[in-house]
């Protein structure tokens, strides 16, 4: 078995940007200390839940949340959100360039395969 950690594709410096200048995504980034669904990120922020799922998009294209799966006993299974990010750095490079870093926490085996899992649903 395979035990490298699931590659995350780099994101724009701009998609990253865009996802901390809007208010709804930085609200939803401050609830997101512990998984959350959607459903729940919408009451807690007081956001409209078809506006938490635009903003949720916005925050995975920038990298900046993750979506696992729950997976339940009685099938149905329920997609919940996490921060995955430690820290964000954006540092001027010699050239003049915007350079983006994010760190993050190391993937736990059961992180892992959540993740693995939500791939596998979303290519089926």
């Amino acid at each position: 078995m395979n035990s490298e950690p699931i590659a995350v594709e780099a994101p724009g410096l701009q998609d990253v940007l865009d996802a901390l200048d809007d208010p709804d995504c930085r609200a939803i980034l401050e609830r997101l200390d512990s998984p959350m669904a959607a459903k729940e990120l919408s009451e807690a922020c007081d956001i409209p839940q078809s506006t938490t799922y635009r903003k949720l998009d916005l925050l995975s294209e920038a990298s900046l949340i993750e979506e696992r799966t729950e997976i339940r006993e009685d099938g149905r299974h329920t997609a919940r959100y996490v921060a995955d990010f430690d820290e964000i750095e954006i540092s001027r490079a010699d050239d003049g360039a915007l350079d983006l870093s994010i760190s993050r926490e190391e993937s736990s085996p059961d992180e892992r395969l959540s993740a693995l899992w939500s791939e596998v649903r979303t290519e089926t």
